[in-house]
């Protein structure tokens, strides 16, 4: 298994980071207190919130009416776990009411194992190899310029063998 987060598929979380600094922004030379007053807060909430503290359902709604902006902006996917196609499956057994936890635990040993011995590694293909013998010759930049193009074509190639296009 590879990824970064153990959070649910589908989950966003909230940054904090850009409500507080729209808050700040939007709040110019108002006091801490006026600001609040106007968005319909309580100071210490205003306070805690433009300094990166989680709001409240309610907060949040009125903070961002008074931003003039969808809540939805302030929400980021996760990074999603990649889930390998063993472990998917043996959750599957797992949940399946008709099994014991004990036949489930013995399927998936049986599973595992099997699939240890006979699953390869994915093999890494060299998409394309170059090499200017003669770049000492040409007009200056082009050496730079071919290297580009070369590198983009090389890019955009592995990105088609990747997704089973080439």
């Amino acid at each position: 298994m590879t990824g970064t987060s153990d959070t649910a598929p589908g989950m966003e979380r909230l940054d904090l980071t850009q409500l507080g600094a729209m808050l700040r922004e939007r709040r110019g030379k108002l006091s801490l207190r006026q600001a609040a007053a106007e968005a319909g807060v309580s100071f210490s909430t205003f306070t805690r919130i433009e300094a990166g503290a989680q709001p409240d359902l309610t907060s949040f709604t009125l903070l961002c009416a008074w931003l003039g902006v969808s809540p939805g902006q302030f929400f980021m996917s996760t990074a999603l776990r990649e889930v390998a196609p063993i472990d998917e499956a043996i959750a599957h057994l797992a949940s399946d009411p008709r099994l014991e936890p004990d036949a489930a635990s013995k399927i998936a040993e049986m599973l595992r194992s099997m699939y240890d011995v006979l699953a390869k590694a994915p093999v890494q293909r060299q998409v394309v190899a170059c090499h200017l013998r003669a770049a000492s010759m040409l007009r200056p930049g082009v050496p730079e310029r071919l290297n580009s193009l070369l590198g983009e074509m090389h890019s955009k190639l592995a990105a088609r063998v990747s997704a089973g296009e080439l």
